[in-house]
């Protein structure tokens, strides 16, 4: 593969295809030596697969990088942040080359790794590897849905591709295997990835560690594989993706061979291109063997013509346009309705859905499990909102994530709103970010609190991104029971508390439980965990006030006659031993008031006058209770405030002889209560 060969000449005065990827390889060289910092080998090495997607393939308008019907475009080995950075530079989105100037800097649109939100064209954050991925099989899994929930004879108004780069990196992690494999299964023919095969990470030469047969573990996925693809070839990439386009009923591997650094005479095809600046020397002399005479951060007039998508743009979403003229002539109520979801607005009998979803619920007598009281939860809200879309990663019934109206989405049918993930929770919430990210739904999913930790990254790059992903985290403590500590949680709560932009419920009763999805539901800005349990809980009375302030993650529940000596806060299951305790002390003498928190962040961010309504500074004396770790709970109780929880693992025993055996019983936590006051 010579660098100096150039592929394909343009007509008039165009420059050669390959000078144009030359002009992804000198702005991603040349911003990764200003910032002294960054990944110069992989644009350099996918700068001519680039070009070609995105001048002959990719629709898309820069002039509005939200269109709803534009293709979506992931690179999920995002270190090769460059590639995309000069990618929408080039194309006319509103990126300037000052920002590539300032590659990395504090405030900059163009930081490490792309950040969605923060430069247009940007479709979700990547880094972490093998998420990127995962998140176009959402994506793809998005397009499908609509499509078929919203197109009719003769109208069509969703249409269009999800393609991705990926590298070796992102086939090496285990997130791949999931997303793919159930990418796969589904047959997301629209789903087209690009694999960046340059046999290098920054350790060396991957042979050492990573010799799996690629393409035919694709193949027993389901996937169309399309081998031995010249990366540095542009004929054979267009045919390449040309066969992918035309296999719809496949999701397409492209395996191109490439070349890492590709141009630099002394670091390409090797670890050294990989995660360091050329140097300014070689940047030189990749300059001059590439035949690049340009200054830096220089791209001459007939360059930045021929890359320019503007035109194109517009004038495909225009066409797109009328065609949803068209159908909202014919279908006007549909194209309310997609028009709506894709905005994200909710319904607008939504207010009056949610109040009375609570209302039900409060007014529910029986002693059920959260979990339980989640499903009721579903069933009063899954009618009104069509653009949830549900699933579990295989503990649907343990979960009870689906509902009268969940019907399972499949190879033959996308029109459902419930996805069986598999034992697949990392995929199952990388997935969901990628529904998020696409527009249209809101999707929830659910699996046991404890394997939480499988999903964790994805949820955190949910907040990162503030995606509104809703996570059902059943079995929620050792109230699971007899399946013992590895399905027990233990630390699992405060885990997830401590992940910025991350809302966590605990809720402990129907009531709450209501409120907590009512919430997640209307949070646009991060995604939100509920944490729920798998045996029954006491309801809880509650006036109007009370019901009001659960939004507020905090409120009194309980108060005793006169001013409080001593304050109880409770979660979960554990707020019916807090009252229970509370009651029987009060009746003794003493005045403890019982706070519910099922949200501690929601109740820190409500203002002060609130937060000392409820927990006034006045008063020292405070207990906390929940079955988890207690170290979280010490920013309520301070220092000399006491927590009854968790310090260790649970044990293999039903549920009530380890509730007894680790103090949680209201005889217990009320002679805990009465202990502390007393010292």
């Amino acid at each position: 593969m010579s660098t100096s060969a150039a592929a394909g000449a343009g007509a008039n005065d165009t420059p050669l295809r390959r000078e144009l990827a030359n002009a992804i390889r000198a702005l991603s060289m040349d911003a990764v030596q200003a910032a002294n910092s960054g990944h110069p080998g992989a644009p350099m090495g996918m700068a001519d697969i680039a070009e070609v997607l995105w001048r002959d393939f990719l629709r898309h308008n820069p002039a509005n990088p939200a269109w709803p019907d534009r293709d979506r475009f992931v690179l999920s080995n995002g270190h090769g942040s460059m590639l995309l950075y000069s990618l929408l530079h080039l194309s006319g989105y509103d990126l300037p080359l000052d920002e590539l100037k300032r590659f990395r800097q504090l405030g900059s649109k163009t930081p490490g790794h792309p950040e969605y939100g923060h430069a247009p064209g940007v479709e979700t954050t990547t880094g972490p590897l093998g998420q990127g991925l995962a998140n176009a099989v959402g994506m793809a899994l998005a397009e499908r849905m609509l499509a078929a929930q919203f197109n009719r004879d003769g109208h069509v108004i969703v249409d269009h591709h999800t393609y991705v780069c990926a590298g070796d990196g992102c086939l090496m992690e285990g997130i791949s295997h999931e997303a793919c494999s159930l990418a796969g299964t589904l047959g997301l023919g629209k789903l087209v990835v690009l694999y960046d095969d340059n046999r290098i990470s920054i350790d060396g030469d991957v042979t050492g560690w990573f010799t799996d047969d690629t393409a035919a573990r694709f193949r027993a996925y389901g996937w169309q594989v399309i081998e031995k693809v010249d990366g540095h070839d542009a004929a054979a990439i267009a045919r390449a993706i040309e066969a992918a386009r035309a296999d719809t009923g496949r999701p397409s591997l492209i395996c191109c061979r490439t070349v890492i650094g590709y141009g630099s005479p002394n670091k390409a095809g090797k670890a050294a291109a990989h995660g360091a600046p050329l140097g300014a020397s070689e940047v030189s002399a990749a300059r001059e063997q590439l035949g690049w005479a340009h200054e830096a951060f220089t791209v001459p007039p007939a360059h930045y013509a021929a890359w320019d998508a503007r035109g194109k743009g517009v004038a495909l979403e225009a066409e797109w346009q009328r065609r949803f003229d068209a159908y909202a002539a014919a279908h006007p109520a549909l194209a309310a309705e997609f028009t709506r979801r894709v905005q994200g607005a909710l319904p607008a009998a939504w207010p009056q859905v949610a109040t009375d979803a609570v209302a039900a619920l409060q007014a529910t007598d029986a002693a059920n499990a959260t979990r339980k009281s989640s499903q009721l939860t579903l069933e009063l809200l899954g009618p009104a909102l069509p653009e949830f879309v549900g699933g579990s990663a295989d503990l649907t019934e343990s979960n009870l994530t689906h509902w009268k109206g969940s019907r399972a989405v499949s190879r033959d049918d996308a029109s459902g709103n419930y996805v069986n993930y598999g034992v697949r929770e990392f995929g199952m919430a990388a997935l969901m970010n990628g529904l998020a990210l696409h527009g249209g739904f809101i999707p929830y999913g659910g699996t046991f609190l404890v394997f939480s930790d499988y999903a964790r990254n994805a949820i955190r790059m949910a907040a990162l991104m503030g995606l509104r992903s809703i996570y059902v985290l059943t079995h929620d403590s050792i109230g699971l029971g007899e399946d013992g500590p590895t399905h027990q949680p233990v630390e699992h709560a405060n885990s997830l508390r401590v992940i910025p932009n991350c809302t966590v419920w605990r809720p402990c009763d129907g009531a709450e439980t209501a409120a907590a999805w009512v919430a997640a539901v209307e949070c646009t800005t991060g995604p939100s965990c509920l944490l729920l349990t798998r045996q029954g809980v006491p309801p809880q009375p509650r006036d109007a006030r009370q019901l009001a302030d659960i939004r507020r993650g905090g409120y009194v529940l309980l108060e005793p006659a006169g001013e409080p000596e001593a304050i109880v806060i409770a979660t979960g299951s554990e707020v019916g031993l807090a009252v229970a305790a509370a009651t029987a002390l009060n009746g003794k003498g003493r005045r403890i008031r019982v706070v519910s928190m099922p949200s501690g962040d929601v109740f820190l961010a409500q203002d002060a006058a609130y937060r000392e309504a409820v927990l006034p500074a006045a008063v020292r004396r405070r207990i906390a209770i929940e079955a988890g770790s207690p170290d979280y709970w010490y920013r309520f109780v301070g220092l000399d405030g006491d927590v009854i929880g968790l310090s260790s693992f649970g044990a293999s025993a039903p549920a009530g002889a380890l509730f007894e055996a680790y103090g949680l019983t209201a005889q217990a936590v009320e002679t805990r209560i009465a202990s502390y006051l007393q010292g």
